[in-house]
């Protein structure tokens, strides 16, 4: 009896391994981009971002009409949010008026086989406000400009 028992356990192991196994959608790629190339729609701002440069540090490029900003390295704060990436510059900054920033907002993006994703995101410019009269520091002391951005998320190698 014991016999029995015992090919039985064996004839259902050998069919169990012969049942072919699909992936789990857990399993599947997902590329993310290194580089991104934004701009808005009357094309007066271009914003070029990667993640990676052949130095091995991020890189953006910032212009606007005729203002050109690079940006590399340290010059470049990322930070991981819900709602995505903000990648953010200091465009503008004095000792006694304050600063201006441009933060880029990075969606999650996955460009799979094709190597290359169109994307719809925004850039905010903002002008943190200062001085040197404690007096003039009441108030809100941050304005935003919202720009909305369309390009290209791709994956390029160094």
């Amino acid at each position: 009896m014991q016999t029995k028992y015992l090919a039985s356990i064996l004839t259902l192991g050998v069919t169990l391994t012969a049942i072919p196994v699909m992936p789990s959608h857990a399993e599947e790629t997902f590329k993310v981009p290194t580089s991104y190339e934004l701009q808005n729609k009357q094309q007066q701002l271009k914003v070029t971002y990667s993640t990676t440069s052949f130095t091995g540090e991020p890189r953006l490029d910032y212009q606007k009409g005729r203002q050109i900003l690079q940006f590399a390295g340290d010059e470049i704060q990322t930070t991981k949010t819900e709602i995505g990436t903000l990648v953010t510059v200091t465009l503008y900054k004095t000792v006694d008026t304050g600063s201006t920033t441009f933060t880029l907002l990075i969606p999650a993006v996955n460009i799979g086989a094709s190597n290359q994703a169109n994307i719809i995101t925004k850039g905010i410019t903002t002008v943190n406000r200062f001085s040197t009269i404690p007096a003039f520091n009441e108030g809100q002391r941050q304005t935003y400009t919202v720009t909305p951005l369309f390009g290209t998320a791709q994956a390029l190698v160094f």
